[in-house]
C-alpha cells in the first residue's frame, strides 16, 4: 500500500443529516457492551437456516456458467457457439461479439485496457464466453462445448523476471505497474554512518489466496429497468456505484442485497465480472440469473495476496537505538491494474527511527490480479521488518523484547508527528511478553532430542482509520421493542451483534427485542464497505448517537408524564428507572409513547479528531515444535496483545484474532500459489493441493489479551481496527520462534517441511 493512501477507494456519501453523537460522555463502566454475549443471528448461521446468496432459487431461474482461457498470454482468433446454443436448456450465450457486452473492464489514461470478455486473455481463467441454461449442470456442459481457437503468446509468471530486459510485455506499456512509490525522511547514509550493528537481508513471502468459506456469485434480476442483485459482498452501496458507472443508470434504479455472506478477506471489495455476465443474462431473457464461480475459478480470478520481495537493511546503536531503515519492496499485480498491495507502512512508523527511506514497486505478470487482502501489504512488510528487529537483538546480545521497548513512538512519524489518540505499543509488548512468559519461556528453548522448541515474537501496527462516513436510524415502537436500520454488511465478524450491543447499552433494552435491517441499498442508510477493520469503529459511533437521540426523546416524554425532571431517569432492562428510588415503568406502559407510536433517531459518524489519529496496535507470542527429521513445523501456543480499543464483544474479538492468527499460520508455513513457469498455469488451484491451515493446525492454546487504554478521543465507542492487526505480525512471529527452535532463519517463507530439512542439510545440521 503507497504510504498515505487508503485502503480502498473512498466513494462513500458526504456528511448527512442527523447527530453525530460527538457531545456523548465517553462510557465508563458498561452493562451489555464488553459482555461475553452470543451471536445475535448465531442460530441461524449454526442451524443453517440463514439465507445466503448461493440458497437462492427464484421462479424461472437460470443458471450461468463462464467459458475461461486455459492459457498465461493468448488472443482469441475465434469462437464457436453453434454446438453450445443447440443443447438442452440453454437459453443464451454471450462473447465478446455480443452487443451488450461491449463492457470496458479497466481503464488507463488512453481509455479502456480491457473488456468484459477481451479478445486479449492475459492470464489464465480470463473470460472468454458465458452460458446461461436451466440448470448448473446444463450450463456447465454447454459451457466446456464452446470451442475456442487460441493465438498462445509468451508469458512472465515471476515478478522480478518480468522486470528483466526482453521479458514478455504483459501490458503496452510494460511491466512496471506506475512509478516507484518512494517515501523519505532524515538522511539514511548518515543513519547507517552512525550505526554500530547493520543488517542486511532480502526476504520473499509467497502469493496466497483468499479462499473465503463462501465463493464468489450473484443472483441478479431485471424489473423492467430496474435492476436487483443479492451479491457476495462485503459492501452493498459502493458495489451499486459500481453498477450505476458499468450500465449507466441512475443509483436510485439499482438495489444490491447481501444479508448473509460467508467471509470476504478483501477479495469482495469490487464488482465481479460475473456479476455483470449474470445482469447481461437476465436483461436479454427476463429472466432471474445465478452465476456461482467454483472453488478452482477463485483460485484463478477471485484475487489473491500478492508475493512480495522485500530489500531491507537496518543499523542500530549499541543502547538498541535504531538509526536508519531503508527497504525496497517489489510485487505482482497481476496482468491488470490492481490494488496496490505493497506496503512499507510499518517501516516507516512502528518503530521510532529519524532517517528512512522506502521504495515500492509494483509489476504486471500473466496471472490473476491482485486484491485487497486482510491488512494488503502488511504481514509481508512484518515477515521482513520483525526478523530483522530479532537479527539486530541478536547482534547486541539484547532481548528482542527489550529491543522492541527502545523504540516506541508516541506520534505518527509518516504524518508529520501527529500525535496518537493513544499508543499501546509498549503495553502490547510488554503485558503480552508477562502473559506469555517471555523470560521463562526463552530460557527453556530448544532442547537436544530431534524435536525442538522455540519462542518468537513480533509486533505491528494497522496504517488506516477507516472512512469516517456512516449514516444510522433507531427507531423505538410503542411496545418499547427497537429496529435498527444500517448499512454495513456482516462479513461473519459479528457486526450486527455489535452494534445491537451498543443500542441495548444506550437504550437499555435487551437484545432479543432488537430488530437488525442490514445491507440492502433499498431500505437502509450508507456505510462504507467492510473491510480495513474500519465497521465498528465508523459505524457504532453512528449507532450510538442515533439511538441517543432515541434516549434524550424518550426521556424528555416520560419526564414529562412522570412529573420528574429528565436527569432523574435512565433506561434500565426495558423500563424507565427513577435513580432516586429505583422506581420503574415498562417502557410499553408510557402513555406519551403509545401516542406517539415511534420514536426515530439518526446518527451519523463525526469526523476523525483533528490533529491526532486513531490506529491499533498490537504484539503476538508464539511457542512452536520443530521436529528436525521431518521438517514439520507446529505452533503449541500463542498469545495475541491488541490495542484496539475497547473491546466491544469479548467473543467476537476472539474469534478475529485467532482468525487472524490462523491466516498468518498459514502465510508462514504452507500457503503459496504454486505456477508452472512452462505453461504458466496454476499447479494448485484447489483445496486439497492448496494447504490453508485446519483446526489441526492452529494453536490450543490461545490468549486475547485486550490492551484498553480508554481512548475516549478515537471516537464516542472508544474501539478501534482488531481484524487487519490480528493477522499482521503472526507469521514474522513464528518464524523467529522456528529460528530461535533450529538457529536457522527462514528468509522466504513458508516455512514448509521441505524448505526446513533443505536448510538444515545445507547449513549441516
Amino acid at each position: 500500500m503507497r504510504t498515505g493512501e487508503p485502503y480502498f477507494a473512498q466513494t462513500g456519501a458526504g456528511a448527512p443529516a442527523g447527530q453525530t453523537g460527538a457531545d456523548l460522555p465517553p462510557w465508563g463502566e458498561t452493562r451489555i457492551v464488553g459482555k461475553p454475549l452470543p451471536r445475535v443471528d448465531g442460530y441461524e448461521r449454526a442451524s443453517g437456516t440463514a439465507v445466503y446468496v448461493r440458497d437462492m432459487a427464484l421462479p424461472g431461474m437460470l443458471h450461468g456458467a463462464i467459458v475461461r482461457c486455459p492459457h498465461a498470454n493468448a488472443r482469441v482468433k475465434n469462437v464457436d457457439v453453434s454446438k453450445a446454443e443447440k443443447m438442452p436448456g440453454v437459453r443464451a450465450v454471450i462473447t465478446g461479439q455480443t452487443p451488450a457486452a461491449k463492457i470496458p473492464w479497466y481503464s488507463g489514461d488512453k481509455g479502456p485496457t480491457s473488456w468484459l470478455f477481451d479478445a486479449h486473455c492475459r492470464h489464465e481463467g480470463e473470460e472468454v464466453a458465458a452460458v446461461a441454461a436451466d440448470t448448473p449442470e446444463q450450463a456447465q456442459d454447454a459451457a466446456r462445448a464452446v470451442s475456442v481457437e487460441y493465438e498462445v503468446l509468451p508469458f512472465v509468471v515471476d515478478h522480478e523476471k518480468a522486470l528483466e530486459a526482453g521479458a514478455p510485455a504483459v501490458q503496452e506499456g510494460g511491466n512496471r505497474f506506475g512509478e516507484p512509490s518512494v517515501y523519505q525522511r532524515g538522511d539514511v547514509a548518515a543513519g547507517f554512518a552512525a550505526a554500530d550493528a547493520v543488517i542486511e537481508n532480502t526476504y520473499h513471502t509467497p502469493t496466497v489466496f483468499h479462499t473465503a468459506m463462501e465463493v464468489h456469485g450473484s443472483v441478479v434480476q431485471w424489473d423492467g429497468d430496474r435492476l436487483t442483485v443479492w451479491d457476495t459482498t462485503q459492501g452493498v452501496f459502493n458495489r451499486r456505484i459500481e453498477l450505476a458507472q458499468i450500465f449507466k443508470m441512475p443509483l436510485s434504479s439499482i438495489r444490491v442485497v447481501s444479508l448473509y455472506m460467508g467471509g470476504g478477506f478483501g477479495s469482495k471489495l469490487e464488482v465481479g465480472k460475473y456479476t455483470v455476465i449474470a445482469a447481461l443474462f437476465a436483461r436479454m431473457t427476463n429472466r432471474p440469473v445465478k452465476i456461482f464461480l467454483s472453488r478452482e475459478e477463485t483460485f484463478l480470478c477471485a484475487g489473491n495476496r500478492p508475493a512480495n520481495r522485500i530489500w531491507l537493511k537496518a543499523g542500530v546503536k549499541k543502547d538498541g537505538t535504531l538509526t536508519a531503515l531503508e527497504a525496497r519492496f517489489s510485487g505482482p499485480a497481476g496482468a491488470y491494474p490492481s490494488w496496490d498491495a505493497l506496503s512499507s507502512y510499518q517501516i516507516s512508523d512502528l518503530y521510532l527511527c529519524p532517517n528512512v527511506r522506502t521504495e515500492e514497486q509494483n509489476v504486471f505478470i500473466n496471472a490473476g490480479k491482485a486484491r485487497p487482502m486482510r491488512a494488503p501489504g502488511f504481514p509481508a512488510c512484518s515477515w521482513a521488518l520483525e526478523q530483522t528487529m530479532d537479527q539486530l537483538a541478536a547482534k547486541l546480545a539484547m532481548d528482542p523484547v527489550e529491543l522492541r521497548l527502545k523504540n516506541i513512538p508516541t506520534v505518527s512519524q509518516i504524518e508529520k508527528n501527529i500525535p496518537y489518540t493513544t499508543t499501546g505499543l509498549r503495553q502490547c509488548i510488554a503485558e503480552g511478553a508477562k502473559t506469555f512468559g517471555w523470560s521463562e519461556a526463552r530460557r527453556g528453548s530448544r532442547g537436544d532430542g530431534h524435536v525442538r522448541r522455540g519462542t518468537g515474537m513480533a509486533a505491528g501496527m494497522w496504517g488506516w482509520a477507516g472512512e469516517p462516513s456512516a449514516i444510522v436510524i433507531v427507531k423505538l415502537l410503542a411496545d418499547g421493542s427497537v429496529n435498527l436500520n444500517m448499512g454495513a454488511s456482516d462479513i461473519g465478524t459479528g457486526t450486527k451483534t455489535v452494534m445491537a450491543m451498543v443500542v441495548s447499552e444506550e437504550l437499555g433494552v435487551p437484545l432479543e427485542k432488537i430488530a437488525i435491517e442490514h445491507a440492502d441499498t433499498a431500505t437502509t442508510q450508507y456505510a462504507p464497505d467492510s473491510g480495513g477493520s474500519q465497521i465498528t469503529l465508523v459505524c457504532a459511533p453512528a449507532v450510538r448517537a442515533a439511538a441517543a437521540a432515541v434516549k434524550a426523546e424518550l426521556l424528555s416524554l416520560a419526564a414529562a408524564e412522570l412529573s420528574q425532571p429528565a436527569a432523574a431517569l435512565r433506561l434500565r432492562d426495558g423500563a424507565v428507572e427513577q435513580t432516586a428510588d429505583g422506581k420503574r415503568v415498562p417502557i410499553a406502559d408510557l402513555k406519551s409513547l403509545g401516542e406517539r407510536q415511534l420514536l426515530i433517531g439518526v446518527g451519523r459518524r463525526a469526523p476523525h479528531p483533528a490533529g491526532k489519529t486513531a490506529l491499533p496496535f498490537v504484539a503476538q507470542f508464539a511457542e512452536v515444535e520443530v521436529n528436525t527429521r521431518t521438517g514439520a513445523v507446529k505452533v503449541l501456543r500463542m498469545v495475541a496483545a491488541h490495542d484496539s480499543g475497547r473491546a466491544m464483544s469479548p467473543l467476537t474479538y476472539k474469534n478475529q484474532v485467532i482468525g487472524g492468527f490462523a491466516q498468518g499460520l498459514g502465510l508462514a508455513i504452507s500457503e503459496q500459489r504454486v505456477m508452472d513457469r512452462q505453461t504458466g498455469k496454476v499447479v494448485n488451484a484447489n483445496w486439497h493441493d492448496y494447504k490453508i491451515p485446519t483446526a489441526l493446525d492452529v494453536p490450543t492454546s490461545h490468549t486475547c489479551l485486550p490492551i484498553d487504554l480508554h481512548d475516549t478521543e478515537c471516537n464516542t465507542t472508544g474501539a478501534k481496527g482488531l481484524g487487519e492487526p490480528a493477522t499482521i505480525p503472526s507469521a514474522a512471529a513464528i518464524a523467529n520462534a522456528v529460528c530461535n527452535a533450529i538457529g536457522v532463519r527462514f528468509f522466504d517463507g513458508p516455512i514448509t517441511p521441505a524448505r526446513v530439512l533443505e536448510t538444515l542439510a545445507r547449513k549441516g545440521a
